[in-house]
């Protein structure tokens, strides 16, 4: 029996032609449901933003009900693992778009932070998203960190929002996803 076995270049390149086929459809998607209340500029900051996660290897099912995040969401997982982690997701709200990362050991990257502009630092050094203990002291949604020796506790139902969501900005915002999340390297 003869088995084909699969090449990192197999899968490199059918990924390329998933690629290649999301992004029309996340821009028909947005232009059919959104184009009364987004800007042009915010659909080119989607795009841009799916397409650079997903040449990192994350994908998507395309806009999503966006429950009480606003009206629809994009919702960004590792490729090809069944998974349900969610990396980021896009909130397309009536009035503006949300890019929220989902990270874990900041402390970590504390130093890479504090290099970084002020737009990239503020969700991480303001008092947006501050844990209130509505929970008590075991809450196990709570993020704890420390950046630049002061202490700091989020909750992470309202952690790591970017609201300065220009296209100028979408490569500072894939070096810090890839600050957090490095890409695999092919072989």
């Amino acid at each position: 029996m003869l088995y084909h076995t699969r090449t990192s270049m197999d899968y490199h390149l059918a990924y390329l032609i998933i690629i290649e086929r999301s992004l029309p459809m996340i821009r028909t998607q947005l232009e059919e449901k959104c184009a009364d209340y987004l800007r042009p500029e915010d659909i080119e900051f989607v795009i841009a933003v799916t397409q650079g996660l997903e040449e990192l290897g994350y994908s998507h099912k395309g806009l999503e009900k966006g429950y009480m995040w606003g009206k629809y969401m994009i919702i960004f997982r590792k490729a090809d693992i069944k998974s349900p982690k969610v990396y980021a997701r896009i909130y397309i709200r009536e009035n503006h778009i949300v890019l929220r990362m989902y990270f874990n050991n900041v402390t970590k990257h504390a130093n890479y932070i504090l290099a970084c502009s002020d737009f990239i630092q503020h969700p991480f050094t303001s008092e947006d998203g501050n844990c209130t203990h509505c929970s008590g002291e075991e809450c196990k949604h709570r993020k704890k960190y420390e950046i630049d020796g002061v202490k700091y506790e989020k909750c992470d139902g309202y952690t790591f929002e970017f609201h300065d969501t220009t296209t100028d900005k979408v490569s500072d915002y894939l070096a810090l996803f890839c600050e957090f999340f490095p890409p695999k390297k092919q072989v």
